[in-house]
């Protein structure tokens, strides 16, 4: 049994309106328990309003969403349940920070699923050290964090509700590579930790390729591509003519792949392509260069 699963999930926005659009069509999904799923799609592509269903922040148009076989529709309280056990970190979540400290900002979640004092203060501080937040921090105000910080202190107050499955939406958006990085692997710790399963919407498809074991490619509101990221970064071209880009190893083995060197299509990093190529080069039959005009290159 799926941990998640959606039943023709169809939403429109502005439904009788001149502005009607339907942004998420007929989308049958499952998430298994423990998976890192990594959601890609150009601008517009569904992506946002389709994961917003997932914790119940939007209500479909027609379909349905199951968690653990339940409709999370079936009542208000399920659904207040259900928000607490999906956690949902929006981009840019800093703009959300609002109360006099980080502690209290980062406690109002389990605030609201009315733990114990003592259990508050144990979650706020194990969420504060899964982001790499210092406890000096804690009794600052939030807005006098550097950007950083508050990108973590705002992912800290949805990990301190302990969610089983964590959905992050364009996590490492504006940040620098070094952040990008630490943030990622914060996200991986609280995920080894708590056995969670992760749901990553991202732009950036090194960091993709990097961590995730499952590529969901969404375009016009549809599911197009669901698979290992191996098979997804494969349909280079198709990527491309939905206004995306493979990762620059999957890229670069695609073009050695027509200039004739063997090189395997399930490569999508640069520790992968490195792998492949040392191979290639110590197999007994080299590749050369032919020096014809077509410029492919053969086994000599």
């Amino acid at each position: 049994m799926p941990l998640i699963k959606t039943e023709s999930l169809t939403h429109v926005y502005s439904v009788g309106t001149p502005f009607e659009r339907v942004a998420v069509h007929d989308i049958d999904f499952t998430v298994e328990k423990g998976e890192y799923i990594g959601i890609i799609g150009a601008t517009g592509s569904g992506k946002s309003t389709f994961v917003q269903h997932l914790n119940g922040l939007l209500k479909p148009t027609s379909g349905n969403i199951f968690y653990n076989d339940i409709n999370i529709h079936e009542s208000k309280s399920y659904t207040r349940e259900i928000r607490f056990k999906v956690g949902l970190v929006f981009q840019y979540p800093e703009y959300q920070l609002f109360e006099a400290t980080v502690f209290d900002d980062i406690a109002f979640g389990p605030k609201n699923m009315g733990l114990p004092e003592d259990e508050i203060n144990q979650r706020v501080k194990e969420a504060a050290g899964f982001v790499g937040l210092s406890e000096s921090l804690l009794n600052k105000s939030p807005f006098g964090l550097s950007g950083g910080e508050k990108r973590r202190a705002a992912i800290a107050g949805v990990i301190a509700m302990y969610p089983q499955v964590l959905i992050l939406d364009e996590p490492t958006a504006g940040l620098d590579p070094q952040g990008q990085a630490e943030i990622i692997g914060n996200v991986m710790n609280y995920k080894s930790a708590h056995d969670a399963t992760v749901i990553l919407i991202t732009h950036n498809m090194e960091e993709i390729a990097r961590s995730v074991d499952r590529v969901v490619l969404l375009d016009s509101g549809k599911v197009v591509l669901d698979g290992t990221p191996g098979r997804v970064f494969s349909e280079s071209e198709q990527l491309f003519n939905l206004g995306l880009a493979a990762p620059k190893a999957a890229m670069i083995a695609s073009r050695l792949r027509t200039l004739g060197i063997p090189v395997a299509h399930e490569i999508y990093t640069i520790e992968q392509l490195r792998r492949e190529l040392n191979e290639i080069r110590k197999s007994p039959v080299e590749p050369v260069i032919n020096t014809h005009k077509s410029g492919v290159i053969e086994n000599a």
